[in-house]
């Protein structure tokens, strides 16, 4: 078993979280915060998002912290355990809200579409939008 940054490399669905988080320092600054969760975009979330968006976070290393925080919590929880929750702190600092509905679980607008995919340093979720701070997002619509 390997960490979830190793995971994730290696799966084809996630090459675009993958370049980002590794653009932004996710393998220095995540291992060292075990365990956690991670909820981790698919390829295909960010066609639902502007590039220009995804571009200008990209561009500032702050923005980009941030984002990738704010897709990951302390502890290992499985999408059984998320959907008792009602809400969940992510690294980043602002809650995350959870909700059950009949396609599964959802983490803000986001629907877990892969759950529980074990590591040694946590579990990481597959879901199909990109998670966006609220300050964040509000930044960066400001300069596009």
């Amino acid at each position: 078993m390997k960490s979830i940054v190793e995971t994730a490399r290696e799966d084809s669905r996630l090459s675009i979280s993958v370049r980002i988080a590794d653009a932004g320092g996710a393998a220095e600054f995540l291992p060292e915060r075990g365990p956690y969760t991670a909820f981790i975009p698919g390829d295909e979330a960010y066609t639902k998002i502007p590039a220009e968006k995804v571009e200008a976070i990209a561009k500032d290393q702050e923005k980009l912290k941030d984002m990738i925080m704010y897709h990951v919590v302390q502890g290992k929880l499985t999408a059984r355990e998320l959907a008792r929750m009602e809400a969940i702190r992510t690294l980043q600092g602002d809650h995350l809200d959870i909700a059950s509905s009949s396609e599964g679980v959802l983490v803000n607008e986001a629907t877990i579409i892969q759950p529980d995919i074990e590591c040694t340093d946590g579990i990481y979720h597959i879901i199909d939008r990109v998670l966006i701070p609220r300050a964040v997002n509000a930044r960066v619509t400001r300069s596009v």
